[in-house]
């Protein structure tokens, strides 16, 4: 399973290079299918100063998740990112928090249009956010053919605890592929985010980032890469990301 790139873990403040860039699309195990991807990102080029006291600046730090999944039946799927790691510019290898979900997908065709709904809870140690226990809900549709992928998110996203808590947030993540081949794909990712939900449309003071991906298959592994640009209140001005799925099912 593998899908290509979005979420951010917001608050009131700004996060940049979050543990998991990717749209959610129509992927879902089959009940009893176990799955687990990798998802490795850093910000090659940036803003190197901290959003906040004791917080990390994200330039040159690789994040490194595990994500394991398990399906459910019924259109549901259960995830863990375990550990939410990172990997400091001076080589110091940390365990961040840890992060839970579940995802539910309407009954649908191989082809045509879809639609579904993810929740999330996660903490966070203070290097990354301030506030140590988020979540978010992520409101998933979308189009596919035999040639072309369509996606769209909402995420809504907001804290459950800490000292900067601030209102709910909008973002609205795209994606549109094009496979090339049978088995691989190119394609755009946007990531855009829309300020509070009480006065939508703050567009200068929210996080944005657009991105150039390409999804294929290395045998019975499945590699997303891309390469993106930040902009807006976006500290991390360019940014790499892959997310590598492993075949742990024997199915």
């Amino acid at each position: 399973m593998l899908a290509a790139a979005g979420l951010t873990l917001s608050s009131g403040v700004v996060h940049a290079a979050p543990e998991e860039v990717q749209v959610y699309m129509d992927e879902l195990n089959a009940k009893g299918q176990f799955g687990l991807d990798l998802h490795i990102n850093d910000a090659l080029h940036g803003d190197g100063a901290p959003d906040y006291p004791g917080g990390e600046a994200s330039l040159h730090r690789w994040r490194l998740t595990p994500e394991f999944s398990l399906g459910l039946g019924h259109g549901l799927e259960l995830g863990a990112y375990l550990p939410l790691a990172t990997l400091s510019p001076g080589g110091s290898a940390r365990a961040d928090g840890v992060k839970a979900r579940l995802k539910w997908l309407a009954p649908h065709q191989d082809t045509g249009f879809y639609a579904g709904l993810n929740y999330e809870i996660g903490y966070s140690s203070h290097r990354l956010d301030q506030n140590p226990w988020n979540n978010e809900v992520k409101l998933i549709g979308g189009w596919r053919d035999e040639r072309w992928q369509l996606g769209v998110n909402g995420n809504v996203d907001f804290a459950l605890s800490g000292p900067n808590p601030g209102p709910a947030t909008l973002e609205i993540a795209t994606k549109a592929a094009y496979k090339v081949t049978k088995s691989t794909a190119i394609g755009i990712e946007s990531y855009n985010g829309l300020g509070p939900l009480h006065a939508i449309g703050q567009l200068a003071d929210a996080e944005h980032s657009s991105y150039l991906v390409v999804d294929t298959s290395l045998g019975k592994w499945d590699l997303n890469a891309g390469i993106g640009k930040g902009y807006g209140a976006n500290k991390d001005s360019l940014v790499v990301k892959f997310i590598l799925s492993v075949p742990i099912d024997s199915r």
